[in-house]
């Protein structure tokens, strides 16, 4: 087993490696250096802040699933292993997965059903996923592109019903989590609406002032591809569908290329401050119940 974990590492840094000398050899990577030298310094902090805010409260969704199997971990706590948690996935991939330390270590302190905690994660994941969708989805309608108008109809559905059977998986398989279906939803709605926010603060920094709704259609697009598990942390598959995106909605792939590496940066910053807890154990301390 673990030489098989090692060798599914060694291929996602390679698939990531591979992915990004492609893109390099499609772009000047001078003329991206240039960009990134000219960004505001002020608009990328206002962008760490919303990304960092997003982070919080996507904690605060998964401890609603966690409350609903009587695990009642304090707030503090929770964002403390959500902190290790994304250490964890990008820092050490060859490692015991964020999630799966995440569920390890609630498994331990409280008598949880294992298979359980394993659904209230990969729900919170999909949660989060859905939403991207959703997004995408609604900016591909406001979009004014001969590619993406002919699809209006696909994509008014697609929210429909991407909604609809959600429910009815949890309704179906996890309906000792439906009961926060809807406030889970709401979570999952500000975590996504934070990092569009994050990433048009980014676009400022890059002194971009036109096409902003078909960037953050692209960003969309490539956090849906960036979770596929074929890559290190995302990368490479996000710089690639930045690329292709720029390429076919006409936008500039210099400033794509610009936009992703920039949003990888803040992502690595922040979930570099989860060493802390990897060094400190992580206490999971508990609220009191009503």
């Amino acid at each position: 087993m673990a030489q098989r974990k090692k060798l599914i590492t060694v291929l996602k840094i390679l698939f990531s490696a591979v992915l990004l000398y492609f893109i390099f050899t499609k772009i000047a990577f001078k003329d991206v250096w240039e960009t990134l030298k000219a960004t505001r310094p002020l608009c990328l902090v206002v962008a760490l802040v919303f990304f960092v805010l997003s982070k919080a409260i996507a904690a605060f969704r998964l401890n609603l699933y966690l409350h609903q199997l009587r695990v009642f971990l304090a707030h503090k706590s929770n964002l403390q292993l959500y902190l290790l948690g994304m250490f964890y996935n990008l820092f050490l991939p060859g490692g015991i997965g964020g999630d799966a330390y995440k569920g390890y270590l609630i498994k331990k302190k409280f008598a949880v059903d294992t298979k359980k905690v394993v659904s209230i994660l990969v729900l919170d994941r999909l949660s989060g996923l859905l939403l991207l969708f959703i997004y995408a989805c609604l900016l591909a309608l406001l979009i004014d592109h001969d590619m993406l108008k002919p699809l209006n109809l696909l994509f008014g559905s697609g929210i429909v019903l991407g909604i609809l059977v959600f429910w009815l998986l949890n309704k179906k398989f996890f309906a000792y989590v439906l009961g926060v279906f809807w406030r889970s939803f709401g979570h999952s709605a500000l975590v996504q609406l934070a990092q569009l926010v994050c990433v048009f603060f980014i676009l400022k920094a890059l002194h971009i002032e036109n096409h902003i709704p078909v960037y953050l259609f692209v960003f969309l697009i490539s956090s849906i591809v960036s979770v596929l598990p074929i890559t290190l942390g995302g990368i490479g598959s996000r710089e690639l569908t930045f690329f292709y995106g720029a390429l076919w909605l006409g936008l500039d792939q210099n400033i794509s290329i610009s936009i992703s590496m920039v949003f990888f940066l803040i992502t690595a910053l922040v979930s570099l401050t989860g060493i802390f807890y990897h060094f400190k154990k992580v206490v999971l301390n508990t609220v009191e119940t009503q």
